[in-house]
């Protein structure tokens, strides 16, 4: 006899953000989730000349920096920006136990 409830705007609204994650959800999964690339574990080599006057053109040289442009591991790249420094090619600006922040030597 009764006929359905009218809902009121407020669960109108409800029911349409829930359908919204629901289609995001749904859509991410049909696409998957993009492929990691395996990064080196080898640094790049010292000697290049075309990655060290990369790496003078940024601004500031960071362990994180450094891995993201050569797809290396955070390890590596701390190993290689202090194999830099030694060799006289960076200076350290800053630097804590956590994070050592470089510049290209002048």
């Amino acid at each position: 006899m009764g006929s359905k409830k009218k809902l009121s705007l407020k669960q109108v609204e409800r029911m349409q953000r829930k359908k919204g994650k629901q289609e995001k959800k749904e859509k991410e999964k049909k696409t998957g989730l993009r492929e990691k690339k395996p990064t080196a574990i080898t640094p790049p080599d010292l000697q290049n000349e075309k990655i060290i006057s990369e790496m003078k053109k940024m601004r500031v040289l960071t362990p994180y920096a450094v891995a993201a442009r050569f797809n290396i591991r955070m390890s590596v790249a701390k190993d290689f920006l202090e194999q830099l420094e030694e060799k006289g090619v960076i200076r350290m600006v800053c630097g804590s136990h956590n994070l050592k922040i470089y510049k290209a030597a002048d």
